[in-house]
């Protein structure tokens, strides 16, 4: 086979281009630090690097989600902290009342720190985290405490034409009632919440449901209360005249009711529930107590054993808040631990992706240093193949 000269230079030249080429994708890796730079390259690392990097991408949002959480969690952990401090206090403050060597000033000055009190108790209920109201369920953009003068309508509310009873409900020593129907003497009927699903009102049937529930009975025409409550030995109802200022009759929606939970992703297809449930909180059972023990400071006429009765109420609202704060804690304890699981997920996500698509940098050091030596060789070959010519033969 004939060698001619154009075949030395044609190959030369392409080995020449082939190690620019070479020389290109080593200076590529160099300066970027990545196997490849474009998918044509080698289609398998740039398909399992979509992968990775997909899955780092979660980590990195779980990890944002986990801030979320903590912020929420730490803005409802210090606001029911402080909804426990006023409460401690309203508490405090009743026990020292109920002294019967306090006069009627001296009372009178601790109804107006209950009252700022009470105040205080509806702007933690109120409280933002992020422009979110925490202790509205999902409703986080609205308010759970539009109208506190809905608190208290009064008594005379009950009574006026066109009042829709069901649109209502009265806090008396720490329940609820709501209205459930008329007895035989036409007396309005209030029956505790809390038996509403396991005591229906029937007004056929009322003697044996008198025996068994919590009831408030309104005679209209005298405008009189009085509360029936089975004895705890005999089980046969005890009735008692109720001063009209020592019951709180409130709109149902004064306090808002949404316990949709607020669910936040902190893993695939893990969800933690972030805030709290405001019922069990905020809610006219907890501000009518407030209310009750106000007017009860203010009136003359309440004795030092009446206010006592006070005192259980309160001691029960600050169990409900402190064990909803358990709760809330007990999530913290869980988030916590998923957040160890996401840092170990996003050191692993990291590694993989690193092995994949990184480049060993002293290797491709070498291969540079390497390659360029050869390119350098293939030069000096190419020229002195290249230099003779035909004249030069011909001399």
């Amino acid at each position: 086979m004939r060698v001619t000269q154009g075949m030395l230079a044609g190959n030369s030249l392409r080995h020449i281009s082939q190690g620019y080429m070479r020389l290109g994708e080593l200076q590529d890796q160099l300066s970027t630090g990545k196997r490849i730079t474009r998918a044509s390259q080698d289609p398998v690392v740039a398909m399992k690097g979509i992968r990775y990097r997909t899955q780092v991408a979660e980590v990195e949002q779980f990890k944002r989600n986990l801030r979320e959480v903590y912020n929420w969690m730490d803005t409802a952990d210090a606001a029911l902290g402080e909804a426990t401090d006023a409460l401690a206090r309203i508490h405090e403050l009743a026990t020292q009342a109920a002294n019967d060597t306090y006069e009627e000033t001296q009372r009178a000055n601790i109804a107006k720190e209950i009252r700022q009190l009470y105040e205080h108790l509806q702007s933690i209920a109120n409280t933002k985290n992020s422009g979110k109201y925490i202790f509205n369920g999902t409703n986080t953009t609205n308010p759970p405490i539009v109208a506190p003068e809905r608190m208290d309508l009064g008594f005379a509310h009950l009574l006026e034409p066109g009042t829709d009873l069901q649109t209502v409900e009265i806090v008396y020593d720490g329940q609820t009632y709501h209205y459930v129907g008329e007895n035989a003497d036409g007396h309005l009927v209030f029956q505790d919440v809390r038996q509403m699903n396991s005591l229906p009102f029937d007004e056929t049937d009322s003697d044996e449901f008198n025996e068994k529930a919590f009831q408030l009975v309104i005679d209209p025409d005298l405008g009189r209360i009085t509360s029936s409550q089975p004895n705890v030995n005999t089980g046969a109802a005890e009735t008692k005249n109720v001063r009209l200022n020592d019951v709180v009759v409130a709109d149902r929606e004064a306090v808002s009711f949404n316990t949709q939970r607020v669910e936040i992703e902190l893993l695939k297809g893990v969800k933690i529930p972030v805030n709290t449930n405001p019922t069990n909180v905020f809610n006219n059972a907890l501000f009518g107590d407030i209310l009750r023990l106000e007017k009860a400071l203010e009136d003359p006429s309440v004795s030092g054993a009446e206010l006592t009765a006070y005192i259980d109420n309160f001691t029960k609202h600050i169990d409900q808040v402190t064990a909803e704060r358990a709760e809330l804690g007990a999530r913290v304890n869980r988030v916590e631990m998923l957040e160890s699981r996401i840092l170990q997920q996003e050191i692993t996500a990291k590694r993989i992706m690193s092995d994949n698509e990184d480049v060993d940098l002293e290797k491709v050091i070498i291969d540079l240093t390497i390659q360029e030596s050869v390119h350098r060789a293939a030069l000096a070959v190419g020229a002195r193949i290249m230099q003779p010519t035909l004249m030069d033969f011909l001399r």
